[in-house]
């Protein structure tokens, strides 16, 4: 078992590129970090029981409690695997907790897009509530306008994709995340693909640079 880090702001289109990857080969696992949080609540893990507590009091999930979730998956991973991390780590603190678990990191791909474009792309999101399968009304619509192709349910917006909600995300991810491009950089671990060419082809470029 190995990773490979997604870096990347919100909407460069992390989630999209490692869920198609994961969907077509068998040995790449996809490990989104709201994944992660709702699966140790519904599983009752002792980290899921204790985020539980901060998510209902509306209050972020500590550093240490996510690092021993990615743990929880490390330790339940077997055989050939690649684990594609997407939206962990968020700091540095959490890369060197990351790095304190021993796990192999195998690359670190940074999805590369300017500011302006994410404020576009993301206005046209819409999200399943059902099987939170994602889409894109011009980049990745559904079959049927407004519907889920996997399990029919109607397509939503969600309330992180509002256009001020955006803007306050790329400013944490610019002096919180950001710093880790240099963290990696500086490890030899960085490759940076253009995240601009349409979710296929940044799907090719990703799976080259990894």
């Amino acid at each position: 078992m190995n990773m490979v880090i997604l870096l990347g702001a919100p909407g460069s289109g992390k989630g999209t590129i490692a869920g198609r990857l994961a969907e077509t080969n068998a040995n790449l696992k996809h490990v989104s970090s709201g994944d992660l949080l709702r699966g140790a609540v519904a599983k009752g893990t002792p980290a899921g029981v204790e985020a539980k507590g901060f998510m209902e009091r509306g209050q972020l999930v500590p550093d240490g409690l996510i690092a021993q979730m990615i743990k929880d998956v490390i330790a339940e991973t077997q055989g050939d695997v690649t684990m594609l991390l997407d939206g962990f780590p968020r700091n540095v603190a959490q890369a060197e907790m990351l790095e304190a678990t021993g796990a192999p990191i195998r690359s670190v791909v940074l999805v590369d897009v300017p500011d302006e474009i994410i404020q576009d792309r993301i206005a046209g999101r819409r999200t399943c509530p059902k099987c939170k399968a994602g889409y894109h009304v011009t980049a990745l619509p559904p079959k049927v306008a407004g519907v889920c192709d996997k399990c029919g349910a109607e397509l939503v917006v969600r309330k992180d994709d509002n256009p001020d909600t955006v803007k306050d995300r790329l400013v944490v991810y610019h002096r919180e995340t950001e710093p880790l491009i240099a963290f990696y950089e500086a490890k030899g671990l960085l490759r940076k693909i253009d995240g601009n060419k349409g979710p296929v082809k940044n799907a090719e470029a990703f799976l080259a640079a990894m």
